[in-house]
């Protein structure tokens, strides 16, 4: 079960940090990701870490302003997103899976409910 927070309202260029905790002990054993909707949008891909942390990747729309981070002793991942801009308001949602290392949605076995980010002008 994955259980993601940290959302809200923030203004453009400021920050928020994401967290989506994890239960079980098998945690290290997935990849996970972050994935945001914007209404009236498809579901994107936002950012990935690997079950060691070692292996990143972002999607274009973020790179250099957002930054996936995990604590395996925490069963927590995290996104630092900074220098955010209204066309980041969305709901976050985190998703894990044991293999995948990509950036399909449909590939993600687990998904958590979600957390709103709202970024105003």
């Amino acid at each position: 079960q994955l259980q993601a927070s940290g959302g809200g309202l923030v203004q453009a260029g400021g920050s928020l940090r994401l967290s989506c905790a994890a239960s079980g002990r098998t945690f290290s054993s997935y990849n996970m990701g972050w994935f945001r909707q914007a209404p009236g949008k498809e579901r994107e891909f936002v950012a990935l870490i690997s079950r060691s942390g070692g292996i990143t990747n972002y999607a274009d729309s973020v790179k250099g302003r957002f930054t996936i981070s995990r604590d395996n002793a925490k069963n927590t991942v995290y996104l630092q997103m900074n220098s955010l801009k209204p066309e980041d308001t969305a709901v976050y949602y985190c998703a894990a899976d044991r293999y995948y290392t990509g950036r399909l949605k449909g590939e993600f076995d687990y998904w958590g409910q979600g957390t709103l980010v709202t970024v105003s002008s």
